[in-house]
């Protein structure tokens, strides 16, 4: 173990839920959380006090929802982070486990969205990739319905948070981790497609699938998330040491389309 102090502030369930109230998290709101445990500072309680603080702020009307991607479930093909041998591949796809939305565990979205997927009550949507989690009163309507062939377009939980009238809190997390703007990349005209697989569990068992679904890139987004604050409903403020923005997903949406629209080339073109 580190002989190092820790480094702070330190942050209780009560510091951090009147952080989250002076940042303008409201009681009975729809909250899409993207965060960084480790931008926090020091956490009494870990991941799962943040999440009970996010609660205690939302209250029993409220609802909390977090990507619960699981994004090795994926052809191998593609794998760069680390790539595996050719000779596996074949190998990969005939065993890897098919996605279960009790048991598939989060991969890089952060401790939080990991805690919040097992939490008491929680309901997870069934993309085998990029699956949404949500907690609260909206959770079944928000998560129902995500399509295999639709991992964050009109068939997915974004546009149900959007026809919610959710609001998008980054919790010491960048633009780049901004699932909203993915909403905007299936409106473009002529957006890129590609062939997405992965293992699912049927009737008949487990199969492994291919559709044909928008290409989505975030590389742009940090430029993109940098023009909305400077036009957009941003709200700004600090959770423990973390950098805090919270504004209107619809709004974020919107504007995303236009500079989108305006900014890349349109597939073909």
């Amino acid at each position: 173990m580190s002989s190092q102090p820790p480094h702070g502030p330190l942050c209780t369930l009560d510091s951090l839920s009147s952080d989250l109230r002076a940042l303008g998290a409201a009681p009975g709101e729809t909250l899409l959380v993207h965060s960084s445990l480790s931008a926090l500072g020091w956490v009494c309680g870990g991941a799962p006090t943040v999440v009970r603080a996010l609660l205690d702020v939302l209250g029993p009307d409220g609802t909390l929802v977090v990507p619960t991607h699981s994004t090795e479930n994926s052809d191998p093909a593609g794998w760069i982070a680390p790539p595996v041998p050719r000779a596996w591949w074949d190998e990969i796809r005939a065993t890897m486990p098919a996605y279960d939305p009790r048991t598939t565990p989060t991969r890089g979205v952060g401790l939080i969205p990991e805690t919040v997927r097992t939490w008491p009550g929680a309901v997870r949507s069934d993309h085998p990739q990029t699956s949404f989690t949500a907690i609260g009163p909206r959770a079944r309507t928000l998560t129902a319905g995500h399509a295999l062939d639709c991992m964050f377009g009109e068939e997915s939980p974004l546009a149900r948070l959007e026809e919610a009238g959710a609001r998008v809190l980054l919790l010491g997390a960048d633009y780049d981790s901004c699932s909203a703007f993915h909403l905007a990349e299936y409106r473009l005209a002529s957006p890129p497609l590609d062939d997405n697989s992965f293992a699912v569990q049927t009737p008949q068992g487990r199969r492994w699938v291919t559709v044909r679904d928008v290409a989505v890139d975030e590389e742009d987004f940090e430029r993109l998330g940098a023009d909305f604050e400077g036009q957009g409903p941003v709200v700004h403020g600090t959770v423990g040491r973390a950098r805090a923005r919270l504004f209107p997903l619809a709004d974020a949406v919107a504007y995303a389309e236009r500079w989108l629209g305006e900014h890349r080339v349109p597939a073909g073109g």
